[in-house]
C-alpha cells in the first residue's frame, strides 16, 4: 500500500513539473506593453505655449517645496527738468547761424569808415534775409541812420549798443511773456497747445510740461491728438519723465471730448495746469480748423482757456506768419512757440510774428535736448544774437 501512495506522489509531482514547464514560457513571451508616445508638437505650438515653466525645487533637507523670491520691477527714476531761470543765456551758443547774420553781418556793415547809401542798403538787406520784415527792417534802419548820424558814433561797442537797443525795441519789451499757469478758483489753468503738420507739436509740448514742472507746477496732459496713436504713446512717454498724467482716448476718438475728460480729470486732481496737446493741422483746411474751435468751445464748458500756444517752425519763414493769423482767428492765439530756431539763420522771425500780429513770442526752442526749450526773453535773446564779441574798430 505504502508503494503504491509513494508511486502516486512521484507521478503527480511529474505532472506539476511539467504543466510549470508549458506555462512560464507563455509567460515570457507574452508582449511588453507599448511605452506612451512621445509628445510631438509643431514649432507653432511651441511658441504659443512659451517657454517651459519650471516647478519650484524641494529643500532636500525637509522636503518642502521652496517658492523663488518675487522680484519687483524697480520704480522709474524721475527726472528733475533743469530751472527756466537763465535758460536762454545757457542756450546763446545754439544761435550760432543767426549771429552770423546779426553779430557778423550787420555790426561788421555797421563799422565801416564810411557809411554811405550802398551799406545801408546791405544793412536792410541782411534784415529782411533774416526775415525780419519789411516794415520792420525800414523802421530799425530809420533809426540808426538817425542815430549815428546825431551821435556820430564809430566804436564798436557803441555800434552794437545802438543795434541791440533798436532790435530789442523792434520786439516791444512791454508784451506780456508770462505764461498763465497758475489755477484759479479750485481749477487748474487750461493751456491749449496748436499748430501745423510738422512743427515738433507734440515734442513741444513735452517740453512745456517740463518747463511748469521746472517752475514748480503740477501737471495733467490731454493727448487729444487722436489721429495718430503715436502721439498719445509719445506724449505719455514724456509725462511720465516727470511723473505727470496724461488722460487719452481710443485711437480715431473725438479729440473735443478726450480735451474736456482731461480738464475735468484735472478739476477732481487738484493739479496746478491741464496741458492740451492738440492734432496738427494745415491752417487752409477748413474742416480740421473748425474741429480745433470746437475743441476750444467744449473745453471752455469747465471755464475759459488761459493759454492757447501756436508751436510755429522758425526755419518756415515767413510762411509762418499766414499760419499764425489763420490759428489765430479760430482758436485766439495768445503767444508763440518758435521751435528749431537753432537751425536757421533767420532769427528774424521773432520780430515780424510779434509785428503782423500783436502776438508775443512766450518760448523758443534752441535744440533737441529735453530742456532745450527757453522762455523768451528780447534782451537776452538780442545780446545771443549779435555774439560776445561785436565786430569793428575803435574810435
Amino acid at each position: 500500500m505504502t508503494e503504491y501512495l509513494l508511486i502516486a506522489l512521484a507521478l503527480l509531482g511529474v505532472l506539476i513539473l511539467g504543466a510549470i514547464g508549458l506555462v512560464v514560457p507563455r509567460l515570457r513571451r507574452r508582449p511588453a506593453p507599448p511605452l506612451p508616445k512621445e509628445e510631438v508638437r509643431t514649432r507653432a505650438e511651441e511658441d504659443l505655449a512659451g517657454p517651459p515653466v519650471e516647478a519650484p525645487e524641494a529643500d532636500l533637507a525637509t522636503g518642502i517645496l521652496v517658492e523663488p523670491p518675487v522680484v519687483e520691477a524697480p520704480a522709474p527714476v524721475l527726472e528733475v527738468p533743469e530751472p527756466t531761470a537763465g535758460r536762454l543765456v545757457r542756450l546763446r551758443s545754439r544761435l550760432s547761424r543767426s549771429q552770423n547774420v546779426f553779430g557778423k553781418s550787420l555790426l561788421g556793415l555797421l563799422s565801416r569808415d564810411r557809411l554811405d547809401e550802398d551799406a545801408w542798403e546791405e544793412i536792410e538787406d541782411s534784415l529782411i534775409t533774416a526775415d525780419v520784415g519789411i516794415d520792420a527792417t525800414r523802421e530799425i534802419v530809420d533809426r540808426l541812420r538817425e542815430r549815428t548820424r546825431v551821435l556820430g558814433t564809430r566804436s564798436g561797442e557803441e555800434l552794437r549798443a545802438l543795434l541791440a537797443a533798436e532790435l530789442v525795441n523792434a520786439l516791444d519789451p512791454t508784451l506780456d511773456r508770462s505764461l498763465h499757469t497758475a489755477p484759479k478758483l479750485g481749477a487748474p489753468a487750461v493751456l491749449l497747445v496748436v499748430g501745423v503738420n510738422g512743427a515738433g507739436k507734440t515734442t513741444t509740448c513735452g517740453k512745456i510740461a517740463r518747463v511748469l514742472v521746472a517752475d514748480g507746477r503740477s501737471v495733467i496732459l490731454g493727448a487729444a491728438d487722436t489721429f495718430r496713436a503715436a502721439a498719445a504713446d509719445q506724449l505719455e512717454t514724456w509725462a511720465g519723465r516727470v511723473g505727470a498724467e496724461t488722460v487719452r482716448g481710443p485711437e480715431g476718438a473725438d479729440p473735443a471730448s478726450v480735451a474736456f475728460d482731461a480738464v475735468k480729470r484735472g478739476i477732481d486732481a487738484g493739479v496746478d495746469t491741464v496741458l492740451i496737446d492738440t492734432a496738427g493741422r494745415l491752417q487752409n483746411k477748413v474742416g480740421l480748423m473748425d474741429e480745433l474751435g470746437k475743441v476750444k468751445r467744449v473745453v471752455e464748458k469747465h471755464g475759459p482757456i488761459d493759454e492757447t500756444i501756436l508751436i510755429l517752425d522758425a526755419t518756415t519763414g515767413q510762411n509762418g506768419l499766414e499760419q499764425a493769423r489763420v490759428f489765430t482767428e479760430v482758436v485766439n492765439v495768445t503767444g508763440v512757440a518758435l521751435t528749431k530756431l537753432d537751425g536757421t539763420a533767420k532769427g528774424g522771425i521773432v520780430i515780424a510774428v510779434q509785428r503782423k500780429l500783436g502776438i508775443p513770442v512766450k518760448l523758443v526752442g534752441l535744440g533737441e535736448g529735453p530742456d532745450d526749450l527757453a522762455p523768451f526773453d528780447p534782451a537776452q535773446f538780442v545780446d545771443a544774437l549779435l555774439g560776445t564779441e561785436a565786430p569793428g574798430r575803435d574810435a
